[in-house]
């Protein structure tokens, strides 16, 4: 047996294989880029839902400092100024370019923001956006 005949056999013992290689690169490719995307697409969208949070709390803040001045010259007593609180926390959202619900209950201002993240990598694999929301709440006190 030559060089020649013995090279010829193991290609066809291993002809049957061929396009393996092929196919488990372009899996193994794909699950890189889906994994970089989760990485770097979820980073931002934790990063979006920390900007929620912070502005549902500044908003709410904003919106508890809506005393009613009247009663509480007249009385001392510190009482919301409901349509004003929804009010302030609502200019602070437009301020901030953000979008949310504000509800007045009783004293305490609760706000809640949502934000859709556009995604940069996963929509290879069909995701455009994740959306996140944050809460932010604030009671209208007297100081000492």
């Amino acid at each position: 047996m030559t060089a020649i005949t013995a090279a010829r056999r193991k290609l066809r013992r291993f002809g049957d294989e061929e396009g393996m290689v092929t196919a488990f690169v372009v899996i193994f490719t794909l699950a890189l880029l889906v994994m970089a995307g989760l990485v770097f697409d979820g980073g931002l969208t934790l990063a979006a839902k920390v900007r929620a949070i912070d502005d549902a709390q500044a908003a709410a803040r904003a919106g508890a400092q809506a005393i009613d001045i009247p009663t509480y010259r007249a009385t001392g007593t510190i009482i919301l100024d409901p349509a004003q609180a929804v009010a302030d926390a609502d200019g602070f959202l437009a301020a901030a370019g953000e979008h949310g619900t504000v509800t007045v209950n009783g004293e305490t201002v609760d706000v809640i923001v949502t934000i859709t993240q556009p995604t940069q990598i996963l929509p290879i694999v069909g995701v455009d956006h994740l959306t996140v929301s944050g809460t932010g709440s604030a009671t209208a006190e007297q100081g000492p």
